[in-house]
């Protein structure tokens, strides 16, 4: 019987096999037994262990505890407005720089326009402005010298492509930095953003922050226009009201000095004062920009636009070369965070607007999980009697394989930081019923060897062998259907290709790993000299 054991291919288990098998199981057991406790105080325990043991439990989706689930559209025609207007700025610089004349310089959502001058002179060298402003547009010149500047169908598709990602990205930081666990966000068709929120029950905060744009800008202001009072601004210039008193205008320049998007970082905190405000820093080029701003305007205002309005307008009392400075207003506390918040995630290339808002209550969400956890254990304990009444001490092994496997789906998803949802509980429910298919093919392969006339070791050796290639197929047809749906469906298909297919593969090392083990380990201790089974 030694012999036979020890040289039987598939009951051979070498020692590095048998120890990588048991560290795993205990692995899986110990990164499972989180989830089997509330998250509010399993958090509370991880904070006292300092992140050093792994408490990790799996991440609960909006249909198991509820939250907030938002269809946000991205304004296309006025990000594709401002790029005409910045366009303009360049455009106009550029034929002030070769002293082209012009009229009529005007921009919108379809394109730049503006008429020469002298169209003999000056015609021919509007290539050149055209591939200094922006190489990629479209140029038409009639014979009258009205010149049009607008993008082909490609380059709009590509920009929209561009203000979509940059949209999702930026949402996507503003929302991390807000708090919110496990949000999902993502793409839904050309100019729309899906964000589900779990666990948010007042999404009022969210669609606060997804509201603003948080485009900033720093401009001169026009000392003479202030004092007169007067709204209507010379050209170049544009009034904009105090963000905090709508009767107080400030004259600006309407080209910015600088930018926002030179900001490396913002930070709430207090003034000399002890009153709430916010201290930014610029990057190497914004820090150079704004030491030159500072040093030549020494006793000018300089204003802090925030879309469309004006914080504040600090006077310029030196040159500030630090590359620091500071927003001081009518901050309290929490206002001043989220204003260093926004500055941080960046500016929102486009408005956002709520198309669609749902909120899903923490009751039906709990419902749902009552519900996964009756079906998963109504399940597995059917199972289990089957497997026991079937294939007795062999259907005990099958039971305790099953139980590893299902601590080894959470196990995984715990690590990976997933988040389960409806139906992925559905999918490990169903991988609960497919598990056993692999010992129950190896089980009736054996019972055929013993009626062969077979002897237990012979019989189990020949099981194990021969159902591999049937284990294998099926199995494999089952994981690549998985990879299909994960590829090819979104949101809750995807959910439910994830569990199935790690439940899957989870089942064939626990049927063929672990239950062989087990099996081994019966017969190297028991010497049966017939199976019942």
């Amino acid at each position: 019987m030694a012999d036979n054991t020890s040289h039987s291919s598939m009951l051979y288990y070498a020692s590095w096999k048998k120890w990588l098998t048991i560290i795993l199981c205990v692995l899986s057991v110990i990164y499972a037994v989180p989830n089997l406790f509330p998250r509010d105080k399993v958090d509370a325990i991880a904070q006292n262990y300092a992140g050093w043991f792994p408490l990790h439990p799996v991440n609960l989706g909006l249909d198991l505890q509820g939250g907030a689930y938002l269809l946000l559209h991205v304004d296309m025609d006025t990000a594709i407005k401002d790029r005409f207007g910045s366009v303009l700025v360049a455009v106009r610089k550029e034929l002030q720089k070769q002293r082209i004349g012009y009229t009529d310089l005007t921009s919108d959502s379809s394109g730049v326009r503006f008429n020469l001058r002298d169209v003999d002179k000056d015609g021919s060298a509007m290539a050149t402005v055209k591939r200094e402003v922006d190489s990629e547009l479209s140029m038409d010149q009639t014979s009258d010298g009205r010149i049009t500047l607008s993008m082909s169908d490609a380059v709009r598709s590509r920009f929209q492509q561009q203000v979509l990602d940059q949209s999702i990205e930026i949402v996507r930081r503003r929302v991390d930095e807000s708090g919110t666990r496990e949000p999902l966000i993502q793409r839904s068709g050309d100019d729309r953003i899906l964000l589900q929120l779990p666990g948010v029950s007042d999404p009022q905060q969210i669609k606060h922050l997804l509201g603003q744009t948080a485009k900033m800008t720093f401009h001169l202001v026009n000392e003479e226009a202030a004092a007169s009072g007067a709204l209507a601004a010379p050209a170049g210039y544009v009034s904009v009201p105090d963000r905090d008193d709508a009767n107080i205008h400030y004259v600006i320049k309407r080209e910015p000095s600088l930018s926002g998007e030179t900001l490396r970082d913002a930070q709430a905190g207090v003034n000399s004062t002890g009153q709430p405000a916010v201290h930014f820093t610029f990057d190497a080029n914004g820090a150079r920009r704004f030491a030159e701003i500072t040093r030549d305007n020494v006793g000018r205002r300089f204003a802090i636009v925030l879309d469309g309005q004006a914080i504040t307008a600090p006077t310029i009392r030196e040159a500030i070369t630090g590359g620091r400075g500071q927003i001081d207003g009518n901050f309290t506390i929490a206002s001043a965070g989220e204003l260093a918040l926004l500055l941080r995630a960046g500016a929102l290339p486009a408005p956002l607007n709520v198309l669609e808002e749902r909120t899903v209550g923490p009751g039906l969400g709990q419902d749902a999980v009552h519900a996964g956890k009756v079906s998963g254990v109504l399940g597995f304990l059917l199972v289990l009697v089957f497997m026991v009444l079937s294939y007795g001490r062999f259907g005990v092994y099958a039971g305790f394989a099953l139980t590893l496997n299902i601590a080894m789906i959470f196990a995984v998803l715990s690590v990976l930081g997933a988040t389960l949802t409806l139906p992925g509980i559905a999918g490990i429910v169903l991988t609960i019923g497919i598990a056993v298919d692999a010992n129950v093919l190896i089980y009736e392969r054996i019972r055929e060897e013993l009626r062969m006339g077979r002897t237990p070791v012979s019989a189990i050796d020949a099981g194990y062998s021969r159902a591999m290639a049937s284990i294998v197929d099926s199995n494999l047809t089952t994981i690549i259907s998985g990879l299909i749906l994960f590829m090819l469906g979104t949101g809750p298909v995807r959910g439910f290709a994830v569990t199935l297919t790690l439940g899957v593969i989870t089942s064939m090392f626990c049927a063929i790993m672990v239950t062989r083990l087990m099996v081994l380990r019966y017969l190297r201790t028991k010497r049966p000299t017939h199976l019942h089974i």
